[in-house]
């Protein structure tokens, strides 16, 4: 039983691994749904390809979703996300092209460091996880796809955070009583000079993550990868090494974004 311990108002369990219980039918429903809600329409080829199963499982999915109003049937024959998906903060990372170009970048950087590592993308003052390659070890972060945390709290959203003006930050939090301005701004001016950005335990107790952003040729946060591992392996003798690894990733993936044209829309 895994314990779920409440932070900062915020209630979150240490370790978030599958269960060995689910409904592998149930799983790809909530898989696609976080598809659709996350990347936009999909084509039920494309629906199946992503989630492992033949086309006729994954028509068979949709409809059901369909049904229940988590997906609607376009013109053009593909799914997109129905009404109960659609009122969240959109995004304006094409998080696609992001998950397809990251994945490579990412497997190499869990082999590099051993802990587990997410890609997320800022949706107003929130990070949304859109992708994750988990460690090996037994003791682990599991998977965050689809999960939304305060961007000021996680690594990755301080380190996209950080890459905003002034003003931009300023609007998103100005009528948030919580948020103290100046001291937020602080904050993120260390993130902007160390390049990176730690979150020890301020969204999961007994959990550390050190986040990076990823930009595109402008210098804007298109997205942030983050190293997360459960903080009795955090060792900060060790982040040193981390950062390097996680600075050569960011730059890979920085290097094939601008290599390849943006096509796609950029959706929530």
């Amino acid at each position: 039983m895994i314990e779920v311990v409440p932070h900062s108002g915020i209630v979150f369990s240490t370790v978030r691994n599958k269960p060995h219980y689910s409904v592998s039918s149930v799983d790809h429903a909530l898989h696609l749904a976080t598809l659709l809600q996350q990347e936009g329409a999909l084509r039920v080829t494309d629906a199946a390809a992503r989630i492992g199963v033949a086309p006729s499982t994954a028509h068979r999915l949709l409809t059901t979703l369909v049904y229940r109003d988590f997906a609607e049937r376009l013109p053009d024959r593909r799914y997109g996300p129905g009404r109960v998906l659609r009122p969240v903060v959109a995004s304006e990372a094409p998080v696609a092209q992001l998950r397809r170009v990251s994945l490579p970048h990412m497997r190499q950087l869990v082999e590099q460091t051993g802990e587990t590592v997410s890609l997320g993308v800022l949706a107003g003052a929130e990070v949304r996880f859109v992708d994750t390659v988990e460690s090996s070890h037994v003791l682990r972060v599991g998977d965050r796809m689809g999960r939304v945390l305060p961007a000021r709290l996680a690594s990755g959203g301080k380190a996209m955070l950080a890459q905003l003006p002034p003003q931009t930050v300023a609007a998103l939090y100005r009528d948030d009583p919580d948020v103290g301005l100046a001291r937020l701004g602080r904050e993120l001016a260390a993130v902007r000079k160390h390049g990176f950005a730690i979150n020890d335990q301020l969204t999961e107790t007994g959990l550390t993550a050190v986040g990076m952003a990823v930009r595109d040729d402008a210098g804007a946060p298109l997205a942030a990868v983050a190293v997360a591992m459960p903080t009795v392996r955090f060792d900060r003798a060790l982040l040193p090494g981390w950062v390097a690894a996680m600075a050569a990733t960011v730059s890979r993936i920085e290097a094939a974004l601008a290599a390849e044209p943006h096509t796609e829309s950029r959706t929530g």
